[in-house]
């Protein structure tokens, strides 16, 4: 575990930026659970629909009326994370990840800098996604360590797959808010092949 947190009420405070149409929160000293994709993971009708859930549980919780409050975000964000999970474990696309090669070359990617760039408490390599539990360590940002691992990753599957056309360019992520919440998040990756049925998947950790 992070050996402090970020304290919930910073959270309140914390910028939120957005790429598309999911937003990005964003704090100093903050710890994320990260999930980036392949490109061809979700069809347009898919991410078409998860935007409309997005909407409508946005209009439930507030009438359509005002902003959600930060609370009130927090739990939409966790809602639509797992139903993203249940989109990408229907296994479209390539699933270019299922190659043994590629797999460890992006695990081999996620421990280059760990301890450096960032702390990296949990991970797993999906056939068609990542997850990613981690800490930038100070003056580094969420999008820039993404960008890294996007970037030396589409360059390495060249020879392997026979495409650099790898990666999706949203990617999700949620702040830990708590103590609780990062076991949860820990635990919810190393989870996630057996979730997915994948019988002596060795990719997580």
């Amino acid at each position: 575990m992070p050996r402090q947190l970020i304290p919930y009420d910073d959270y309140l405070r914390a910028k939120i930026r957005s790429r598309g149409y999911l937003p990005h929160w964003e704090i100093e000293g903050a710890t994320y659970s990260l999930t980036y994709r392949l490109h061809d993971s979700l069809p347009l009708h898919v991410l078409h629909r998860l935007r409309e859930e997005r909407e409508a549980m946005t209009r439930q919780l507030t009438g359509g009326l005002r902003a959600p409050t930060a609370i009130e975000r927090f739990d939409i964000e966790e809602a639509c994370a797992l139903r993203l999970d249940e989109e990408l474990h229907v296994g479209r696309g390539h699933c270019y990840l299922r190659n043994p090669q590629l797999a460890d070359t992006i695990v081999e990617n996620l421990h280059h800098f760990s301890g450096t760039r960032y702390s990296l408490y949990a991970w797993c390599v999906m056939p068609n996604h990542v997850h990613v539990v981690f800490r930038p360590c100070e003056g580094e940002s969420l999008e820039r360590i993404l960008h890294s691992w996007k970037s030396f990753t589409s360059h390495a599957a060249w020879p392997i797959v026979g495409t650099k056309t790898l990666w999706a360019r949203e990617y999700y992520d949620r702040m830990i808010r708590d103590e609780r919440h990062f076991f949860d998040s820990v635990a919810y990756v190393r989870n996630n092949p057996i979730k997915a049925g994948l019988t002596g998947w060795r990719w997580v950790g």
